[in-house]
């Protein structure tokens, strides 16, 4: 038995799982980014409430650059205050049990690859939206962080420059899954600014404002989906996030790259994107898997 955990900007996501990726027990409470003695208080009540003789290790899925030899933690992500912090001997000193950090983008990518939509692949791109642009590179079957933890790290990516004031926009802020959802409730006077669910009836409704929304969104995811084509060529690319739940998103992505090939014909490039198996899970899955074969040296089942 293992006991995992994903951190998350909103929400700190824990589990019991078992060796082959079976969630036994879970629970969730939400994120403090007040500091980092409330941020390391809903983590240990996160861990304690689940803790038990049986468990074997922790695995844990964050934001930020992850060393994951050593279990530092840089940059921090929604988390700015964990930057220099090493997790993993934190854990390892309070629980006295084996621990593996990862990014949770490279989570996501492992979930993928272990049990999901890129079991077998040996070159692939994860893209998860949601707050920001998360992201996991596999290459040759396996994740590349780079030389200096930043492979993958897709919400950096500058969007374009503006050539006066050098200023730029990013692809962590034009692909927020989030902000798109804002911007289309708030077009319709939803009682709900965060409500996905309500923002995709508007889009499935064909209202006129919420479509403009979301494709000028799945147009941004679009390009960069064309520039990571030809920087990496991959096989595949696997859309996660919360939001990949809803069919359309790939669809309308995929509408989108076809539409710029067609503009622009210039375009060689065909990629193949699909929806990631796993959703609001991932980042347990594969946080588990990288403890596998970290600690285990294997690859669960």
């Amino acid at each position: 038995m293992y006991l995992v955990v994903d951190i998350g900007g909103t929400m700190v996501k824990a589990a019991l799982m078992d060796r082959g990726g079976q969630i036994i027990k879970k629970s969730s409470r939400p994120a403090s980014r007040k500091d980092m003695e409330a941020f390391d208080t809903v983590l240990f009540e996160s861990i304690d409430a689940l803790f038990r003789e049986e468990v074997r290790g922790i695995a844990i899925s964050t934001p930020g650059a992850v060393d994951i030899k050593t279990g530092v933690i840089y940059n921090g992500g929604s988390f700015p205050f964990q930057h220099g912090v090493n997790l993993k001997e934190k854990l390892q000193g309070r629980y006295d049990v084996p621990v593996a950090v990862e990014n949770d983008g490279r989570c996501a990518a492992l979930a993928e690859l272990w049990l999901g939509s890129l079991k077998g692949k040996q070159d692939a791109i994860v893209l998860v939206l949601g707050t920001g642009v998360g992201g996991g590179i596999l290459m040759n079957g396996k994740i590349h962080h780079g030389r200096n933890l930043l492979a993958g790290e897709m919400s950096y990516v500058m969007e374009a420059v503006d050539p006066e004031t050098k200023k730029a926009s990013f692809f962590g802020f034009g692909g927020s899954a989030v902000q798109m959802i804002k911007d289309i409730n708030k077009a319709n006077d939803a009682a709900d600014m965060t409500d996905g669910k309500k923002a995709f009836e508007f889009i499935a409704a064909g209202n006129e404002a919420a479509n403009q929304i979301f494709d000028a969104f799945c147009h941004t995811i679009a390009v960069q989906i064309l520039n990571l084509q030809y920087i990496f060529d991959p096989e595949v690319f696997a859309i996660g996030g919360g939001i990949s739940a809803q069919p359309i998103l790939v669809e309308r992505i995929q509408q989108a790259v076809d539409e710029l090939k067609e503009i622009n014909d210039f375009h060689v490039a065909e990629p193949k994107i699909v929806c990631c198996h796993y959703q609001s899970d991932a980042n347990l899955y594969g946080a588990l898997y990288h403890y596998l074969t970290e600690h285990e040296k294997t690859g669960g089942k």
